[in-house]
């Protein structure tokens, strides 16, 4: 969360405990997930050189993957 209360992620973990920090969020807003069908704020990120979407749905996040 920054200053004024909004969240930022900064890094994601897979349940097998590998972390990737994200290079650089390049987009929020509110739109539902084409593939993993959930609604809530998509952040576009960048993570290791790629385009990702992250989203948050309520307390859950999800990762968009090809």
């Amino acid at each position: 969360m920054n200053e004024i209360g909004e969240v930022i992620p900064l890094e994601i973990e897979w349940d097998t405990g590998a972390k990737y920090v994200i290079d650089k969020v390049l987009d929020k807003r509110k739109v539902t997930s084409t593939k993993g069908g959930g609604m809530g704020i998509r952040y576009t990120c960048r993570i290791l050189g790629k385009q990702r979407y992250l989203f948050l749905d309520g307390y859950t996040w999800f990762v968009e993957v090809d």
